[in-house]
């Protein structure tokens, strides 16, 4: 017993090894540089430590909007994208012609460059000197707009980003949906279908609890992406996103790095160490609620 306990952990001393390099050990460099205080520019070196850094960050108006935006993108998109990915993977998977074809066009969002997309977002939404945009356009036959979505009221440019959002994260969800949907017994759907039972009882009964745990993981994952959201709002904003008011976390801890009067690795570090409170509470909040519906 002994020694297959120690091949077991020969097998996993790899893999122990890299996410004690590459994981453990920066997450603990993070946490003590948030705490350090008193830079010394001759020295390059610390000398003091305290909470200071964490009262800067919690007090930085540009933060608390960075809170605010990723927070709205995370309460927006993970339900909507969700909900939407598992409608489309129920059309999907109801239908038997071109069945592939159409999750090669539903996947492929998810295989395209970000920041090409986001080239293409704005030139839809973008109001200009020569155009007013398409979508811009298309409001023009209700009798609405012009909104400039780019440079315009936060609301618009918080819908255009949301809007991206989920049109990027819906493919992989989609993906994933359409697997579990493929994954439950058909004699489940068989035995409802002879009992007289409705498609929408038959998806709350049976359908739903049996594709819950793939459900909880994407609302998981989807969770944690949204809070590390960054990327989506560059591609739409530029790199200035505390002059367009639409920064994320993680793009406050970038710029407290190597943005505009960057240079500040004690603040950035207290701003990833809030983010990763932020999530592991509600990665655990859900994994709670998770393991509840399993047990009810």
């Amino acid at each position: 017993m002994k020694k297959r306990n120690y091949k077991g952990w020969l097998y996993l001393l790899p893999a122990i090894l890299f996410l004690g390099v590459f994981m453990v050990y920066p997450l603990i460099d993070v946490f003590i540089y948030s705490f350090e205080e008193g830079y010394n520019s001759a020295s390059q070196t610390y000398y003091g430590t305290g909470l200071y850094n964490y009262s800067y960050v919690l007090h930085d108006t540009y933060f608390l909007q960075a809170v605010k935006n990723t927070f709205i993108l995370v309460i927006i998109t993970v339900p909507l994208s969700t909900l939407l990915s598992l409608l489309i993977s129920m059309a999907v998977s109801s239908i038997k012609a071109l069945k592939n074809l159409f999750q090669t066009v539903y996947f492929l969002p998810y295989v395209t460059n970000t920041l090409a997309v986001g080239l293409v977002f704005m030139i839809l939404f973008k109001k200009t000197a020569y155009t007013d945009g398409l979508i811009n356009l298309m409001l023009a036959w209700f009798g609405k707009g012009p909104v400039d979505f780019i440079d315009g009221p936060y609301w618009a440019k918080m819908f255009v980003l949301c809007f991206y959002t989920i049109w990027v994260v819906m493919p992989f969800k989609v993906l994933i949906l359409t697997g579990a949907l493929a994954s439950v017994d058909k004699n489940y759907y068989n035995a409802a279908r002879v009992d007289g039972t409705s498609r929408f009882r038959t998806f709350i009964r049976i359908t739903l609890p049996m594709i819950s745990p793939t459900v909880f993981y994407l609302v998981i994952t989807g969770f944690i992406g949204a809070f590390k959201a960054y990327s989506d709002a560059v591609a739409l904003f530029g790199t200035d996103l505390n002059a367009a008011g639409m920064n994320t976390i993680v793009g406050y801890v970038y710029d407290m790095l190597y943005g505009n009067g960057g240079g500040y690795p004690s603040y950035a570090s207290a701003a990833a160490i809030i983010l990763f409170v932020i999530v592991l509470t509600i990665t655990c909040i859900n994994l709670l609620v998770s393991s509840s519906k399993k047990r009810i």
